[in-house]
């Protein structure tokens, strides 16, 4: 995982330089806060696909304690939800700031939502693609310090001319099936997630918790 993040803050740097200037994020609103605990609310699908919501609140506990902060174990929130009678994410998600707080006495929520994931047949390829979107509230004011998204995907820019129109509709056929059967979509939901909330140090990335170890010179 630790290079998985590395990797990911990287290519963050890296397309950060190779794009127009951007506009600096505002962070006065995340410095003020400066939240040290997070609790993860179960996600929003809003994707066709059932698997999504369940697939991405599952690794982004990783990317969110590399980046310096404690993060409440996700299923121990989902069960809690459940067990007050909250269980789809619309319901945990409308619960009030103040409540959230009393019950997790988390410094922060994060809310999530799944737009894009699994495999999609196109003309001429399969694409196995993952996009959410976050929003970090603080639950002692109630105000939202923080917005993002992350988009992952197994797309390459593969010259198919010479395999002729049949042998591209097979390949992207065969690219597909093989997704399914390995669950590749997963595996693309854990580099989405890492994109999402990674303090990589780009502009409108999370910034670092308090727990964040330094990187070693070495």
């Amino acid at each position: 995982m630790n290079k998985l993040l590395a990797l990911v803050a990287v290519a963050a740097g890296l397309l950060l330089s190779g794009c127009a200037k951007q506009a600096p994020y505002d962070y006065t609103a995340f410095r003020a806060s400066k939240p040290a605990s997070i609790v993860v609310l179960p996600v929003k699908n809003s994707s066709p696909d059932v698997n999504a919501a369940h697939s991405l609140v599952s690794v982004v506990t990783g990317p969110l304690a590399e980046s310096g902060y404690y993060v409440f174990p996700v299923a121990v929130v989902e069960k809690t939800f459940e067990q007050n009678g909250l269980a789809t994410a619309a319901d945990a998600q409308s619960v009030s700031s103040a409540k959230l707080r009393e019950i997790f006495n988390a410094d922060a929520a994060l809310y999530l939502d799944v737009t894009e994931y699994g495999a999609q047949y196109q003309v001429f390829d399969s694409v196995t693609a993952v996009r959410a979107s976050a929003r970090l509230v603080d639950l002692r004011s109630g105000r939202q310090i923080w917005s993002g998204s992350g988009y992952a995907s197994d797309a390459q820019n593969n010259n198919n001319n010479n395999n002729g129109v049949i042998g591209v509709l097979i390949s992207a056929a065969v690219k597909q099936i093989a997704s399914n059967i390995s669950d590749k979509s997963h595996d693309i939901a854990v580099l989405a997630g890492a994109s999402l909330l990674t303090a990589s140090g780009a502009n409108g990335a999370i910034l670092p918790g308090p727990r964040k170890k330094p990187v070693s010179t070495l």
